[in-house]
């Protein structure tokens, strides 16, 4: 008999849930078989397994759902290979272009911060309220003899 899974399986292995396990059934990630009364269990194949697998790459990568049932789905049928590696390629390129623009905002954010902080630090040096910041509040480095 062949390998199969059922859904508490799979969520407890992949650390997710038995929701989002379902919700990326519903965006046609994967397709289980249905088997019970009224087909309330669903069976999960190997196949199945290994594209719940792909979609959480594809999520920490930052990939959209649909890019990555695009890809997936690619995958499925074995007609031109060199097509579907440079779409993935493309995929890869474009998430790489997104990510870098986001880190040098990230830094430009940063500096913005340092040099409000620092300037904070003046006017408060200037006040004669110099003190340090501690998880931001001001803390006036004299402690309370009891």
């Amino acid at each position: 008999m062949a390998t199969t899974y059922t859904i508490a399986e799979l969520a407890r292995e992949f650390d997710i849930t038995a929701r989002a396990i379902r919700f990326y059934e519903d965006q046609g990630l994967l397709s289980p078989k249905r088997e019970g009364q009224g087909g309330r269990n669903r069976v999960y194949t190997p196949r199945d397994r290994t594209r719940l697998k792909l979609t959480l790459r594809g999520k920490r990568l930052g990939l959209t759902l649909s890019e990555i049932k695009s890809i997936i789905d690619m995958y499925e049928t074995p007609k031109d290979t060199v097509a579907q590696i440079n779409r993935f390629l493309g995929v890869l390129s474009h998430q790489r272009e997104t990510l870098e623009q986001q880190r040098a905002d990230i830094e430009m954010s940063l500096a913005e911060i340092s040099v409000h902080e620092e300037e904070c630090r003046r006017l408060l040096a200037e006040s004669g309220a110099a003190g340090e910041l501690v998880d931001g509040e001001l803390v006036d480095g004299e402690t309370d003899a009891a």
